[in-house]
């Protein structure tokens, strides 16, 4: 594996998940959310990811695996990776309690809110925080496997995800900033809830390095594919339609695959 490769997979991950920070400042420097704007760059990220997931990594993982074991056993095995990875993201979105999931929609003007306690805010935010980390493990591993794989795939993934990462610093930010009056200790809460994707990457590379080989690199990839389908289908589009109007975040969807689409055509 070559190190500037791994180093470069590494820096577009910490980029995807620093993006929470991007959130969080534009809930402090904007006075309200641009909804049309954002429900549309959730659409468009969730266009890359699910096109890029079908069309690109599920077939890059049964190539790998049916080098393997063979166009059969190759071919069970990419399909069974893959819904393990829907199967591991859905168990951990399970074990977030609805109140506090980072994927419910939050908006800047929200800060000015006074019809909750200060301690229910600061739980609120301190949760949504601790939820990100915890969802942002697997994204990160995620992008690390796409750049290693190819990285212009890892860079059209990593901006995806840091798309999707902006709401969720604002679901961190705006509670923990009106329970505690401090700009900065939001933001930071924001900023380093991201840090679990790089920290997620140097945990599964250092467990899973002795043992990459191409079948465990087609099932990882597999599983990478399942995770950003379910991703997309359950956080990004919901929260896309929830920030402004259906049609806006179909045609951010549809934006999505086709940019998807034409960047792999013109590096194929």
């Amino acid at each position: 594996m070559n190190l500037d490769n791994v180093l470069f997979a590494f820096g577009i991950t910490l980029f995807a998940g620093l993006s929470t920070g991007i959130g969080s400042a534009l809930a402090f420097y904007t006075k309200q959310t641009n909804k049309k704007f954002l429900s549309a760059a959730l659409g468009f990220s969730a266009g890359v990811m699910i096109y890029v997931s079908m069309i690109e990594i599920f077939v890059k993982a049964r190539n790998s695996l049916e080098s393997v074991y063979g166009a059969t056993k190759g071919y069970w095995i990419t399909t069974i990776a893959f819904f393990c990875g829907i199967a591991v993201i859905a168990i951990i979105d399970k074990f977030v309690p609805k109140g506090e999931n980072p994927h419910e929609v939050r908006d800047v003007k929200e800060i000015d809110r006074k019809d909750e306690g200060k301690s229910e805010l600061l739980r609120m935010g301190l949760f949504s925080a601790l939820a990100i980390a915890i969802h942002n493990f697997p994204e990160g591993l995620a992008t690390f496997t796409s750049a290693i794989q190819d990285p212009a795939l890892g860079i059209s993934i990593a901006v995806a995800i840091a798309i999707h990462n902006i709401p969720e610093g604002i679901a961190v930010s705006v509670p923990i900033y009106f329970a505690t009056g401090n700009r900065k200790k939001a933001f930071l809460y924001s900023f380093f809830s991201g840090l679990s994707e790089p920290i997620g990457v140097v945990l599964g590379f250092l467990l899973l390095m002795q043992f990459f080989t191409d079948a465990m690199f087609g099932v990882i990839f597999a599983a990478v594919a399942g995770i950003m389908v379910y991703i997309s289908l359950d956080e990004l589009l919901p929260t896309a339609e929830k920030y402004g109007e259906h049609h806006i975040a179909i045609y951010g969807l549809i934006l999505g695959m086709a940019v998807m689409a034409l960047s792999l055509l013109m590096f194929a």
